[in-house]
This record gives structure tokens, sequence and C-alpha cells, in this order.
């Protein structure tokens, strides 16, 4: 067999469904054994949104997202969404073409060491020299990218390698399964919850799972405890269920933190340090720590847990639960809930351009409850991290790890294309949208009726915010834009405006009701972000 199509048949074997990326002329060999082998090709207008694209694949499905890339540039490109995909705990893996190891005409053309770049940024890199390594690397690579926690891995494929001949034959892929928690972990944790006087839940997107969810919110209801949701771990409970505080919002004292700063006991669950530091929540190291995951916690300072059940989260939050005899109430954290509650659901005046609270609840009223929003990076991800409620898992897609600009067209695409059913909002900044706006042509190839919000005040929003705090002066943020409306008219996507008697839910309707590619652009007033984030939080009491 040709090592190129051994190569995909190994993909196939893995169960991969689509692979999105930007060929070149190294990819030739592997090009031509997609294009009979049923695997869906997603070609990007950049190779950063294929592996953005790819991990919302991986974040969305739990199956390991696959993109692309030729050599050098092309590879360099990937980075950015290599690192995104590791940080969120993203399953991927990128590919790239790489020049003949045999007889390089070329010399140092277009020749970087892709292999050394990558391995700090992945769990594993790795270059395959002879194609009869194809399906033990493959196998490998899929392995380590979906092993708890799961993250990225990078192949590369030298051209000549591509087209050799090999004996070699596709390895078959076998399930393994999660084990059931420690027995004795779970007792002891369960008495540490009878003792403590104010347990409470952080919850995070390692528990962003059907199943986990299932569990958790029968465990709050049977046990009276609260809980909290990590940026990314938005949706896992459901934030009509009375025992949700919400979400986390900015890396400072923020409502939640009336409920954390009372809790003695904290019980994580699917935790990554790296979307809500430890430091936030337990810096006077005052609080016992359950940890509940997957594998093992990664040592912090502020993050020594007590104890540790790892295994099955859904099969240790059934278990845990069943050695704790009955419902108790807590009234500081029913408080705590009413306070958020009061201030989440305070409507927000009309304005033009709307405030960004405004903006959220337009949305809120627009979207169903299992509708999916994917949000860029700028000010407006902590107001909706903030001030959105949302009912089911996986239907906010921010980035509160790597957090980079950029993502959130790309993400959006494949979240519309994996959820043809589902409404699908993109929610950009100006700044975000423009990294990756060529994109729109790649959603109108496809029909992917994608709808894309953008948010503009013709800068820099969040980094002024923080200068503002800073107490520096105003400088080198601002910026002129397209007009979006036309912008998006010529990629043959729908564009609208936002003018000063429109109403943001009836423009939104609107462009669902299409069926079709559109662009809102959405004049936004930030002047509240000082107001709110630096004046009022920094004077908040809690008094509960």
């Amino acid at each position: 067999m040709k090592a190129s199509d051994l190569f995909v048949a190994q993909l196939k074997e893995e169960g991969v469904e689509y692979i999105f990326g930007l060929p070149g002329e190294e990819n030739l060999d592997l090009l031509e054994s997609l294009r009979t082998s049923g695997i869906k090709l997603i070609v990007t207008r950049h190779e950063q949104a294929a592996a953005f694209m790819a991990a919302t694949y991986g974040r969305l499905t739990g199956k390991t997202g696959v993109c692309f890339s030729t050599l050098g540039p092309g590879a360099t490109n990937l980075v950015t969404g290599v690192a995104q995909a590791q940080l969120i705990g993203a399953p991927l893996i990128s590919i790239s073409g790489q020049k003949a190891l045999a007889d390089n005409w070329q010399a140092r053309f277009q020749l970087v060491n892709v292999i050394r770049m990558m391995e700090p940024l992945c769990k594993n890199a790795v270059s395959i020299t002879d194609p009869g390594m194809i399906p033990t690397v493959i196998r490998n690579a899929f392995k380590h990218a979906e092993a708890e926690r799961p993250g990225a891995v990078h192949i590369e494929l030298p051209e000549d390698v591509a087209e050799e001949e090999t004996e070699a034959v596709v390895q078959k892929r076998s399930e393994i399964k999660i084990p059931y928690p420690d027995p004795e972990a779970v007792k002891k944790a369960a008495a540490m919850i009878c003792e403590a006087k104010n347990p409470l839940i952080i919850v995070s997107s390692g528990a962003n799972r059907k199943a986990v969810t299932e569990e958790l919110e029968d465990f709050v209801r049977q046990t009276g405890i609260y809980l909290v949701h990590t940026q990314m771990g938005k949706g896992v409970v459901p934030d009509d269920c009375t025992h949700s505080l919400f979400a986390t919002g900015i890396h400072t004292r923020d409502y939640v933190n009336c409920g954390i700063d009372v809790a003695d006991l904290i019980i994580t669950i699917g935790y990554d340090i790296v979307e809500y530091p430890p430091y936030l929540w337990n810096r006077a190291l005052d609080k016992q720590i359950i940890n509940i995951d997957f594998v093992e916690s990664v040592p912090d300072r502020y993050f020594n847990p007590t104890v540790e059940i790892i295994g099955d989260i859904a099969s240790s939050i059934r278990e845990l639960a069943s050695c704790i005899p009955g419902r108790r109430e807590f009234p500081v954290f029913e408080h705590t809930r009413s306070f958020i509650e009061e201030k989440i659901n305070t409507v927000a005046g009309k304005s033009y351009p709307p405030l960004p609270q405004a903006v959220v609840q337009s949305v809120r009223k627009v979207l169903g409850r299992k509708d999916i929003i994917t949000l860029d990076n700028g000010i407006y991800k902590l107001w909706f991290a903030r001030l959105y409620k949302t009912y089911a898992p996986n239907t906010v897609l921010l980035d509160n790890a790597l957090a980079t600009m950029g993502a959130g067209l790309p993400s959006g695409i494949a979240a519309k294309l994996l959820n043809p059913e589902r409404r699908v909002l993109a929610i950009c900044g100006d700044g975000g949208f423009m990294m990756n706006c060529q994109e729109l042509e790649t959603a109108v190839r496809y029909g992917i009726p994608v709808v894309v919000l953008i948010l503009n005040d013709n800068g820099l929003g969040f980094i002024k915010w923080k200068q503002k705090k800073l107490n520096f002066m105003d400088y080198g943020l601002d910026y002129g834009n397209p007009d979006f409306s036309s912008f998006a008219r010529s990629f043959g996507a729908e564009g609208f405006r936002v003018r000063k008697d429109d109403d943001l839910e009836e423009v939104l309707e609107r462009a669902f009701a299409l069926n079709k590619v559109a662009v809102i652009e959405c004049p936004i007033d930030y002047s509240v972000n000082y107001e709110i984030f630096s004046i009022e939080l920094g004077k908040l009491a809690c008094k509960f």
C-alpha cells in the first residue's frame, strides 16, 4: 500500500470524520489519498483557523480533531491553535508536511525544525521517517491526544515517505475504560463533606460532559451543596438549578467570591489550575480541598487537595452521593445566589450604542437552551461569562486558558458544522474578528450558516480598561475598521449594522431566519467597564 493511503486508512480506523487544513505541495500525496477516503476535507484560508476548528471539534465531540498544513510557514501558522487545544484540554492531532528526507534538493528553503518547535506546546511530536511506522505512530498519537487530560499531538509526514510503498497494515483501535474511583477515597471525602460547615463545588471544563451533568445535578439536589462554574465549565449544571451560583467572572473579586470566601471546603470537579488560578479562591490557604477528576492534580502552592477521587467523574459523583446521608441547608449560599441573580436580572437601560449588559440580555432572549455561542477573546467575554445564563454543557465555548484572539469565528463555524439543527452565534470583538475574518469565505463555500455578532468599539477594549485601571494615559489602542456589513456582503454573506433605532433582538432574529452566513456589526458602549469592574467590584462587600 502507498504510505499516504495507509496514513489515511489509519485515520479512518481512528474514526476521523473531518480534517481541517490548508494543503501545500508537500501534502499532495496525502491530499490524493484523502480524495477517495470518505473523510470530509474542510480547506480553510489560514492554518491557524484550521487548528481552532479541529480543537472545537475535539471539545464538542470528545473525539480527536485533526488539522494539517504544509511545511515551514504552514506549520508555524498552526502553532497558536495547537497551543490552544493543549491548554483547554481538547484532543487534537496536527499534521504537517516536510521536505524529502533522502534527497532534499531545495536545501534550507522553508526548512524549520517543526518537531522541536511543537514539542513544548503539546503532549508529543514525532516525525515519520519510515512508512512502516505509520500505523503505530498514529495509534499512539490518538491514544495520547485522548488520554486524560486531553491535548494536542503533532505528526510530521515528509513528502518522500508519503509516496513510498509499504507492507505495514492498519492497527485496530481499542477502547479504554476509565477506572472506577477508590472506595476509601470516596468514604474519606464524604466524611469531610459531612463535617464541613459550608462545602462548595467548583466545576470546570474537565466536567463539561453529558454524563457528568446528569450525575452532578442529582448530587446537588440530593445533598443541598451549591456549586460555582468556571468560565469554561459553564452549563455543566443549568443555571436555573437553584443550587447554581453561576460562573466566575474577572480574575479579581467578583460577585461569586461572596460565596467562595465563606466556604471552608472546596470540592473541585474536572478542575485545571490554568482556567481559574487557585490563588484567586484560596489565597489565605484556609480551605480544605477535595479534588474529583479523571487524573491526579498538578501541584500548586494554593491547590493541595487533602483527598483526590481519581477515576470516572460521573461514577465518582454517584458513589460520593451514596455516602452522604441527607440534604442540608446552606443559607449563606442561598443568599449569595439571590444576590447574584438580582445582579444578572437587572434590566439594562436602552441606549445607543448599547451597553454590554444589554447585548448579553438580547442574545440570551434570542437563543434557546441548547443553542451555542462561541466567544472570541475581549472584554465582552467577561460580560458573557458573568451574566449569560447557561442551561446545557458545551453551549458556551470560550477559551480561558490560552485566551487567544481570533478563535471565535473558526470555533463558530466548526460548532455549526457539527450542530446544523442549532442556532450558533460567534461573538467577536472587532479586533478578534479581523484576525481570522477571511474564514467567512470558508463558511460561505461550505454552506455553514453561522451568524457572527461583531461588537465594535474601534479599539482594544479589554486593554483600554486595564490601561485606565493602572492609571496610564489612553495611548496606542485605537484603530479604524471597515464597514463590516459591506465586508460580509463582499464574501457572499449577509451583512447587518445595528443603528440607533434598531432592536438587537430583532436584528438577530432576522439574521438567523435567513439560514445563511450572516454578520451583524453592533457598536458597543464600554464606558461601564471601569465603573463595574474597577469601582463597584473594588468596593464589593458581602454581608450574608
